[in-house]
């Protein structure tokens, strides 16, 4: 079942937590747990660090006794009846011809039921999921396959889902991606047209590009940017009461109908637009202007502090001073992997690409 399944079912039928093992959209050996309380919310940072303190503390001791009988149950059907609701419209677009890419994970069981019911014709691929080729060359973060059968197979587009659901990738009918960045500016202008956009704001992430921001703001949307993860642009929009908030990558949070990213959701919002406006995807994403973005990714021994590291310091204040006021330096670890990753935006791609290698090189040395 994907993640958001769980995260929904947890707070509708009045469950105390909700627990998933998953890689997300990383490889199976990644697997670790995610946890929701009986709100369905993602724990936050420090009910995190509470929980692993008393993982942690051997003063604590588990009763024992006789190993209890599990019950087994089909919980989904729920689940699709909830998220039909995102779509009332879906009868405009019947017949219209979708490509799935399940990234053999956890949509497999329910993707095609879900897209059949509303009467699309949905071409699903990356379904035969055998424990260890999840998110193996496919999903969200391979979308090239997806790209290619979409135009062999004139889909209308393609939806490339992670190996636990809760984020999705798009295809245009030309095979060109469209990321998170673009799908919150459509979607943040279909909620504001329709009055559902509380607070005139949407939330990103500091990885979201800077043409994000130059398109909501002469439609009177201010962006909020907060840490990288899902976890905290559900934060940021918990505080501030917002109904839309996510990520580049495809995690994309609806307040209205969960406090968690879920790629089927995102995937019928959009949809969704597509319908009510009577655009094409591509036209609706040709609507953002980016920047030129590089990310590198390089893999150090250990998280250290680049402060406390001279040569690292020293090469990512040169960087920033050369893409001031015509870009954006970023240089963070990954939440998930031992990776120091280094974004750059500016006017040319080739220039950023050398500045960031810079950086990277560094870190090789002194941290790789």
């Amino acid at each position: 079942m994907p993640t958001p399944a769980v995260a929904y079912l947890t707070r509708q039928l009045g469950y105390d937590a909700g627990v998933v093992i998953s890689a997300s959209h990383n490889p199976f050996e990644d697997n670790g747990i995610k946890v929701f309380s009986g709100r369905g919310e993602k724990f936050t940072e420090r009910a995190e660090r509470e929980v692993e303190a008393i993982v942690a503390d051997r003063s604590w001791n588990a009763n024992g006794g006789e190993p209890a009988v599990v019950p087994q149950a089909d919980l989904v059907g729920a689940y699709l009846d909830h998220l039909r609701t995102v779509f009332p419209e879906a009868p405009i677009l019947k017949g219209v011809k979708v490509a799935i890419d399940c990234a053999n994970g956890a949509t497999t069981r329910v993707a095609a039921r879900l897209f059949a019911s509303l009467g699309l014709e949905a071409i699903v691929v990356a379904n035969e999921p055998d424990g260890r080729n999840i998110n193996l060359h496919c999903g969200s973060t391979h979308p090239g396959h997806l790209a290619a059968l979409v135009v062999e197979r004139g889909c209308r587009m393609g939806i490339a889902l992670d190996g636990d659901g809760d984020r999705a990738i798009f295809v245009d009918h030309r095979g060109e991606v469209v990321n998170g960045d673009a799908v919150l500016l459509m979607c943040a202008r279909q909620l504001q047209r329709e009055g559902r956009l509380n607070g005139h704001a949407i939330v990103a992430t500091v990885m979201s590009n800077v043409g994000l921001e130059l398109a909501l703001r002469p439609l009177g949307i201010d962006l909020v940017r907060c840490a990288v993860g899902d976890k905290y642009v559900m934060e940021a929009m918990l505080e501030r009461g917002l109904s839309l908030g996510g990520e580049q990558s495809g995690h994309i949070i609806f307040s209205e109908y969960l406090f968690t990213g879920d790629g089927l959701c995102t995937a019928l919002n959009v949809l969704r637009t597509v319908a009510v406006t009577g655009r094409t995807l591509a036209d609706l994403a040709s609507d953002l202007t980016t920047l030129p973005q590089v990310l590198l990714n390089v893999r150090v021994r250990k998280k250290v502090d680049l402060q406390g590291v001279p040569p690292v310091a020293k090469a990512i204040e040169r960087i920033e001073a050369r893409v001031a006021g015509q870009g954006r330096l970023l240089v963070r670890y990954s939440g998930t992997e031992p990776l120091l990753r280094v974004m750059l935006e500016g006017r040319r791609e080739d220039e950023i690409r050398a500045w960031a290698q810079e950086i990277v090189d560094v870190v090789k040395e002194h941290l790789g």
